[in-house]
């Protein structure tokens, strides 16, 4: 089949390539450049192409949509939202890259996290399996490196273990795409949608394994057991980075599939496993939260609840649930954004900033610091006001309006467990204990305060003016 490609098509994805380009533009700027400014220069260039791709982006989002390259790729306002989400997960976690990563480094870590953030983005505008299995193998090679930049064992062995089992869920994705593949005869999203295929064995088989690879990339409960491990391992703005941009993808990959993609009356039946595994990781992530005494394993396990909690959002497969899970999904980034933000501001070369045991008598030291986390800890937890507060009640009027109320309670039943753990945190910062050991933090990260700073406003925004995208849903004939 010849595909004839026009400016429209470039047009299309011209934010990836912009953020692609960059990436480029990037190793030859620390090629040419002195040694004592190439690492400002390349995080500042870096941060620049992903904001120029994000004006773009937002600029075609009223623009009618666009089926690109013979169907592969969509122009939405569905992709572009999330697209846009990835960007902001792309700069917030750029803008915290600090030691370990030495500065010989930076421009190698800042063009991988550039070509990371291009794979993401594919995936969010994917209108084929094979443009999924793309993005979604460049986003990962990409994590691959990144996890295994910080000098020290657990780094490497976060890489490896994340390479190993990461392989593993994109094996059980691909063959479950080929089966896909084997039943409709096509690799469209589009095609898979053809009633004929609602009684085919091949789509039920290939759609369960092409569910385990979501089900991996998002930490869903059993598919978790990487997370805090590889979290844990990694430099901490790659941790922020895959907490949100391989989220944002994969959820993106998830919706299109769900809403788009399966033939009228089997949606029900062959997402409820997803479902089911969604209310346990509700439970499972906040009960593992509660044993944790580092702050990026916390964090792990806090996102495993956090995709339960869009997923009751997406149960039943109504239009307003999609936009809550969007709305929460934007949330959710800049909460952990802030989190992150505030731990790079504790840390120097050992990372400090991720060991709970530093932030005993934090609010006496740094009384603003604390303040701003105890907000971000806060909202994750879901207490007003604050959107984190906000999204949950809008993810329980759609769940139950949607007939899914039992995910409601347990959303519920989890949101109180998580109390406890975010809690912990909170009093160790505001102790009293004289005799605590202090830890003094470390240089000024000015980049780190302004990007915490920015998601406390962006979150009090989001609380009182709670926009959520009306054009989003995904089109894909």
């Amino acid at each position: 089949m010849t595909i004839n490609v026009t400016n429209a098509d470039w047009n299309a994805v011209a934010p990836i390539i912009i953020v692609a380009i960059t990436g480029l533009l990037v190793l030859l700027l620390d090629l040419l450049s002195p040694k004592n400014i190439s690492r400002y220069a390349a995080i500042l260039l870096g941060a620049a192409g992903m904001i120029v791709a994000g004006v773009v982006a937002s600029l075609a989002y009223w623009s009618p949509a666009y089926v690109a390259f013979g169907g592969a790729f969509i122009q939405s306002g569905f992709g572009i939202v999330f697209q846009l989400i990835i960007l902001i997960a792309g700069i917030g976690s750029l803008i915290l890259v600090r030691p370990p990563v030495q500065n010989e480094r930076i421009a190698g870590a800042t063009a991988l996290m550039l070509w990371g953030t291009c794979g993401a983005m594919l995936m969010a505008g994917a209108g084929n399996l094979m443009v999924v299995f793309l993005g979604l193998e460049l986003l990962s090679l990409a994590l691959y490196c990144l996890c295994g930049l910080a000098d020290r064992p657990s780094s490497r062995e976060s890489a490896l273990k994340y390479l190993i089992l990461s392989s593993t869920a994109s094996g059980f994705m691909l063959y479950g795409m080929a089966l896909l593949f084997g039943a409709s005869g096509s690799v469209a999203f589009a095609d898979l949608a053809n009633p004929a295929l609602a009684s085919s064995a091949l789509l039920w088989v290939g759609g369960g394994l092409f569910l385990v690879g979501i089900a991996f990339k998002l930490s869903l409960v059993p598919f978790h057991a990487w997370s805090p491990d590889v979290y844990e391992g990694a430099p901490l703005p790659v941790t922020a980075f895959m907490s949100v941009a391989t989220k944002a993808g994969t959820l993106a990959v998830f919706a299109r599939f769900m809403y788009a993609a399966l033939p009228a009356g089997t949606a029900d039946r062959l997402l409820l496993p997803i479902w089911i595994v969604a209310a346990i990781s509700m439970i499972a992530g906040n009960v593992g939260m509660l044993a944790q005494h580092d702050l990026k394993r916390l964090i792990a396990y806090s996102g495993i609840a956090q995709v339960g909690y869009i997923l009751t959002a997406l149960a039943g497969g109504t239009h307003l649930g999609l936009r809550y899970a969007i709305y929460y999904l934007a949330a959710y980034t800049f909460m952990n954004l802030g989190a992150f933000a505030i731990a790079t501001t504790m840390s120097g070369d050992r990372e400090e900033g991720s060991h709970l045991a530093n932030y005993r008598g934090y609010g006496r030291r740094n009384p603003v610091g604390a303040a701003l986390m105890t907000f971000f800890l806060l909202a994750m937890a879901g207490l007003p006001p604050t959107a984190g507060f906000l999204g949950k009640i809008l993810i329980l009027s759609s769940s139950v309006g949607a007939g899914y109320a039992w995910l409601g309670v347990v959303l519920i039943i989890g949101t109180a467990i998580s109390l406890y753990a975010y809690a912990k945190v909170v009093r160790a910062m505001y102790q009293r204990d004289e005799h605590v050991h202090a830890f003094e933090g470390h240089a000024p990260a000015p980049l780190a305060w302004a990007s915490a700073a920015i998601c406390f406003v962006v979150i009090i925004v989001m609380t009182f003016y709670p926009y959520t995208p009306s054009n989003v849903l995904p089109i894909v004939k």
